[in-house]
């Protein structure tokens, strides 16, 4: 079906999370194989106060691998922080692939001249390997990454180094992520926002 009906665009930019809405991320393959199934539950309990939950919050706000490591066997003990290491070596084995439908909708945006862009909470390598395992990553015009800026969503300073860096409108821009809060902090600085459900609820708000 042609998605091309020479209209206004409802938005001049549409700025997109990346993991839940352009990549499907399963962290769990970044180890599992390597140790049994119960080590890989372990490793992602959700109840570890200093779990993987933990420092990758640490991650998107800037700390560095080693840091992370380090603090990681103070925890835990050199037993097991070998699996810290290993879960950043393989990180990009947890990039599963584009989420269905996006690949598409992003070229037909921008064939119809709207500008595309990111802003995520994650790493500087982990946002260059996903560039490099997905072509289609290149339509956007850039990325505002949290490791980068030290600061991640749903801080409204990371929403404003957006707006500032891409000359966005924020009225005529729609940001889209899978976090509520997140898209409940982007609407409180007077971006338009939406929680990510599917690449045809997005098209249904920017195209068709």
């Amino acid at each position: 079906m042609e998605h091309t009906a020479h209209t206004t665009p409802r938005y001049t930019d549409v700025m997109f999370g990346y993991c839940g809405v352009l990549i499907d991320w399963r962290p769990r393959r970044t180890i599992e194989g390597l140790y049994p199934a119960g080590v890989v539950d372990m490793f992602f309990d959700p109840a570890d106060p200093h779990g993987v939950a933990y420092y990758d919050d640490l991650a998107d706000q800037g700390w560095s691998e080693e840091r992370i490591i380090a603090d990681y066997e103070r925890e835990h003990g050199p037993a097991v922080a070998w699996i810290m290491r290993l879960y950043f070596e393989f990180q990009r084995l947890g990039f599963y692939d584009m989420i269905d439908g996006m690949p598409t909708l992003m070229r037909d945006l921008h064939a119809r001249g709207v500008r595309l862009w990111g802003l995520t909470n994650f790493t500087v390598r982990g946002v260059r390997e996903m560039h490099g395992k997905y072509p289609w990553l290149g339509l956007l015009g850039g990325t505002v990454v949290s490791a980068s800026e030290g600061i991640a969503k749903p801080d409204p300073r990371i929403y404003g180094i957006a707006v500032s860096r891409f000359q966005l409108d924020p009225t005529r821009t729609l940001f889209v992520d899978g976090s509520a809060r997140n898209v409940r902090a982007a609407c409180a600085v007077g971006l338009q926002a939406v929680q990510f459900e599917s690449a045809a609820q997005l098209r249904a708000l920017t195209l068709d």
